[in-house]
Formats: structure tokens, C-alpha cells, sequence
């Protein structure tokens, strides 16, 4: 049997595996899912995850089916393509450097939030991000290559932004409870990481 060659289907793979296995229970959200009262050291959770490392231990704990499913999905349409650009490396580090930026625009937008944070979004949110930049073409605003680059980068990261509170919006909750800031701070963290990794990976053509 040949194993998976490719970090995105291991990381889609693992994910599923550690949720399912999870059940997406009230035990595994506890020790596992992000909370900002944590970091800021207002709140102790014994046996849980060290706080450092639960903006990780949040992507692979899911709140159901469906909710896994449609991630899942996105990780898998989104993260082949951009490994095809970027390589499993720069793959691996777009997906662990925005669920970090993911958390901390979480933590940063309520440090005593209580309510736990879960679920890959925001790391595939940075996959989606570099996903935007690889494939998508910068309009010609000015004669600066650069300065177009730039532009569509803004655009991208507002454009993102409306979506995701739009969202929050119809569902009929608030914004901050869909983890909004978390989806917001994976986008740019995405978008900004896509450029270096991609010089990187063909220096040397």
C-alpha cells in the first residue's frame, strides 16, 4: 500500500482521524481548543493542552460532522493547489504560521474570552490566502508591478474580512463567536507568507 505523498492529504488525513477519534466531545474541547483567558493567564484548565501549543491542538477537535466535513474540504481543494506551487514545505508552514496569526487575532480581539476556539479554519483560512495570491491575477492599476501586488493584497484581505462578518451576520450571531478575528488573522498571515515561500522554494532556478 503506498501512503500519501503529500502534506496536505496527511495534515486532511490526521485531522479527521484525531476528530473522529475526539468525538467531538465537551472532554476533547476542554483539553484541546484555544481560549484566550489562557494565554493571559486568567484561566487554568487541568490536564489540558499547554496553552502555547493550543492554537495546534484546536485544528485536529471539530464541533460535529459537518463542521469537519466543510473544512476538510477546503484544506483538501485549497491546500493541493497551493502545494503544487509552494511545495509541502511551504505548505506545512502557511498552515502552522496561521493558526498561530489566527489565534492571536482571536486573543487579541477578546483576551478573556472564555469560550473555547476550534476547528482548522483558521489555518486553512492562510491556505486560502496563499490559494488567492498563486492563482489569481493583480489588476493593473499602476506601472509598478509591486505596488499592484500590494494593492490586490489589501483588497483580498478586506474583501475576506467583509465575508467573514457577512457570515457571522446571516448565521445571526455575533461575529467574535465564529471566531471572525481567528478566519481574519489565518487570511493574512496567508497572503503574506505566499511571495517570501514562493522565492524560496525557486531560489536557485
Amino acid at each position: 500500500m503506498k501512503l500519501p505523498s503529500t502534506a496536505t492529504i496527511w495534515l486532511l488525513i490526521v485531522t479527521a482521524v484525531v476528530s473522529i477519534l475526539a468525538g467531538f466531545s465537551d472532554a476533547a474541547i476542554g483539553a484541546m481548543a484555544f481560549v484566550p483567558a489562557r494565554v493571559s493567564g486568567l484561566l487554568a484548565i487541568p490536564g489540558a493542552v499547554p496553552a502555547v501549543l493550543t492554537p495546534l491542538s484546536a485544528t485536529l477537535i471539530h464541533g460535529g460532522l459537518l463542521h469537519l466535513g466543510f473544512n476538510m474540504l477546503m484544506l483538501a481543494w485549497c491546500g493541493l493547489a497551493v502545494e503544487r506551487i509552494l511545495g509541502r514545505a511551504g505548505t506545512l508552514t502557511i498552515y502552522a504560521v496561521s493558526a498561530y496569526a489566527a489565534m492571536l487575532a482571536q486573543w487579541l480581539a477578546d483576551p478573556q474570552g472564555v469560550a473555547p476556539v476550534i476547528g482548522a479554519s483558521g489555518a486553512i483560512s492562510g491556505l486560502i490566502g496563499a490559494y488567492a495570491l498563486s492563482f489569481g491575477r493583480a489588476r493593473r492599476i499602476s506601472d509598478n508591478p509591486r505596488t499592484n501586488r500590494w494593492i490586490n493584497i489589501v483588497w483580498l484581505a478586506i474583501s475576506w474580512a467583509v465575508l467573514q462578518v457577512m457570515v457571522g451576520w446571516v448565521a445571526g450571531q455575533q461575529g467574535l463567536l465564529l471566531a471572525t478575528p481567528a478566519h481574519v488573522g489565518g487570511f493574512l498571515a496567508g497572503l503574506l507568507m505566499q511571495r517570501p515561500l514562493l522565492l524560496w522554494r525557486y531560489r536557485k532556478a
